[in-house]
């Protein structure tokens, strides 16, 4: 891990699942030595900015997401000049939102400018929600939100330099090709979309692919291969009693954590959570 650490790196994107709040149970159970880290469903990416480990392996199936991690590496500044035209208006935000509705138009932008796009959505969306419907296109409603940090400029440059100065590749393919390929001694962190607790706290709309319970085995047959080839890893998912008999031969910690997502209010609140490891 980096030997000094900058406290202004830190996650740049609300995002369903962070773990921010879940820091203080995840860090004990972390190995006492991360050479190289890997996370190949980066999110808002609050472990990563974190650890700041020197070599990382990031990735996610959300190619958007992954372009503004890009953008804030090369071109940072270009972004928060950007991010500073965009307006907290509600008549705004859909114009906005509507941009990936012309595939031809928005395929032309500037990254920096498409970059700029999903920051200002997930700033001024309600809840922060980034999701999207079957055709990939953004469908989260206007937060109506009095004053959203849409630019935050001092962890954009932070997290920039952070990029920059460690060794961090970024790439959006499906996870089981980024762990295909990690070199040994690698720890895993795998925060996938969780299983849903009900009907109605089902959130996998990040992506148009969706991850239902058998995309939930092919994780979990990921993870055995992992185990068997000597990679220490870490999962993170609800502590469902499917999730649970999934990992049945891993050492299995609950924690409980304040989730927001649910179409019922009275629903919404502490959840007991797992963290599953492969290793004491």
């Amino acid at each position: 891990m980096r030997k000094k650490k900058n406290k202004l790196v830190a996650p740049v994107l609300k995002w369903v699942g962070g773990k921010r709040q879940l820091l203080e149970f995840i860090t004990p159970l972390l190995p006492k030595r991360i050479t190289t880290y890997c996370e190949p469903f980066i999110g808002g990416g609050a472990l990563l900015f974190e650890l700041q480990p020197n070599t990382a392996y990031i990735n996610d199936i959300n190619d958007e997401l992954i372009r503004v991690y890009n953008v804030i590496k090369n071109d940072v500044e270009a972004l928060i000049m950007t991010l500073q035209d965009f307006k907290n208006e509600g008549g705004y935000f859909y114009a906005v939102r509507d941009w990936d509705r012309d595939k031809t138009k928005y395929s032309a932008l500037p990254d920096a400018q498409k970059a700029a796009r999903i920051l200002y959505l997930n700033k001024t969306c309600y809840n922060g929600l980034f999701r999207v419907n079957n055709a990939g296109e953004f469908n989260s409603p206007f937060g109506n939100y009095p004053n959203p940090n849409i630019t935050n400029a001092p962890t954009l440059r932070a997290v920039s330099s952070y990029l920059n100065t460690a060794t961090v590749h970024l790439t959006s393919l499906d996870y089981s090709e980024v762990l295909r390929t990690l070199p040994k001694g690698t720890f895993v962190y795998l925060d996938p979309p969780y299983d849903p607790v009900s009907d109605t706290s089902s959130f996998t709309g990040y992506s148009k692919c969706g991850f239902a319970r058998d995309d939930q085995v092919r994780l979990r047959e990921c993870c055995d291969e992992l185990n068997a080839k000597g990679f220490k890893f870490m999962l993170s998912n609800s502590a469902t009693d499917f999730i649970k008999e999934q990992y049945i031969a891993y050492h299995i910690t609950i924690v409980q954590a304040k989730r927001s997502v649910n179409s019922d209010s009275t629903k919404r609140g502490e959840v007991d959570e797992v963290l599953v490891r492969n290793y004491e």
